[in-house]
């Protein structure tokens, strides 16, 4: 409720503001113009000109204050992600670009499903990529949301070095209200850090080359820790004494053999030295407890979402099932 009211507060403030002033004439744009100009050496007249028209997105200020995954529980979002198109479609995708999931998982050590799953609830495999101007969203969110400013302010200054590295015109590109690009939507830091040229073609494309998109994944994935071939997550029987383990936490610290000892049983046999962590969803059939492990957590760094990272993960699991069929 706190960032709701910060969020309308922002947009009453700023909406005003912006009608009489462009972003570049304003004090707090001013400073961030020249911090680009003395840390990065950016002409200041190309920064004002880009600046100059830029528009808020009052949409993005809204939406950056009521994300899916803090209003839903599972089954609520589990509807929306594990349908029969998007897991069709996902088969297609698979069937399309089969060669390069294929090198990604043998470079990368990454499973094409995952990557897959992630392609899959972030754009519906390219279909949904957003609409709002990159720049625009930055800049709305880093100047006019108090909440999450000095995120979005760095995530800005990540995209004008990112347009400047790439020679692209930062006005031309388009995503999400939070500023997440191309196919798999990553923001500017990402994008800088983790997406890759997969095709050799001198470039790094995510919006419209799918070789540098499913390299990029399998890349980010593999920089923050995934672990071929090991597990991933498993359903669990609980015992009622048990049920109080469920943890909120992400990030696995609890052998599995403890859980073992303490009425938990994973549906499939688990390495009982690996470390998982008990989560509780609301699903279906009321309460669902599953045990999850590290390359979980790993889909978590993708969006923090416990919720997120299970819809990644059976999503690629259904979709590879009905991959498997044409075989």
């Amino acid at each position: 409720m706190k960032i709701k009211i910060l969020a309308f507060a922002a947009l009453i403030v700023f909406g005003s503001l912006s009608q009489a002033q462009t972003y570049n004439q304003r004090d707090d744009v001013k400073q961030f113009i020249q911090k680009m100009v003395k840390e990065h050496q950016f002409d200041e007249r190309l920064l004002n000109l880009w600046l100059e028209n830029v528009e808020q997105q009052k949409t993005a200020l809204d939406a950056i204050a009521r994300p899916a995954e803090g209003r839903l529980n599972w089954k609520q979002y589990r509807k929306i992600f594990l349908t029969s198109k998007r897991i069709n479609q996902g088969v297609a995708f698979w069937r399309e670009n089969k060669d390069l999931l294929a090198r990604a998982e043998q470079e990368f050590g990454v499973p094409a499903k995952i990557i897959v799953g992630i392609l899959g609830v972030e754009t519906f495999y390219g279909k949904r990529i957003g609409n709002y101007p990159v720049l625009d969203a930055l800049v709305s969110l880093g100047f006019d949301y108090p909440p999450r400013g000095k995120f979005f302010r760095s995530e800005l200054e990540h995209f004008l070095l990112m347009v400047r590295e790439e020679k692209t015109d930062p006005r031309t590109l388009k995503g999400s209200y939070a500023g997440a690009m191309g196919m798999p939507q990553f923001i500017s830091s990402s994008f800088r850090e983790y997406a890759v040229d997969f095709d050799g073609d001198k470039k790094r494309d995510l919006w419209s080359n799918t070789a540098d998109v499913i390299g990029s994944v399998a890349n980010y994935f593999k920089r923050h820790g995934w672990q071929p071939g090991k597990d991933i997550a498993s359903r669990a029987s609980v015992s009622a004494e048990a049920e109080s383990l469920a943890s909120k936490k992400m990030r696995p610290d609890t052998p599995v053999k403890d859980y073992l000892k303490a009425g938990v049983t994973p549906l499939k046999p688990l390495d009982e030295n690996a470390k998982a962590t008990l989560l509780e969803l609301d699903g279906n059939m009321g309460k669902e407890y599953w045990l999850t492990l590290n390359n979980f957590y790993v889909i978590t760094r993708y969006n923090h979402s416990p919720l997120y990272a299970m819809a990644v993960y059976q999503l690629g699991q259904a979709v590879e099932t009905e991959y498997r069929k044409g075989f």
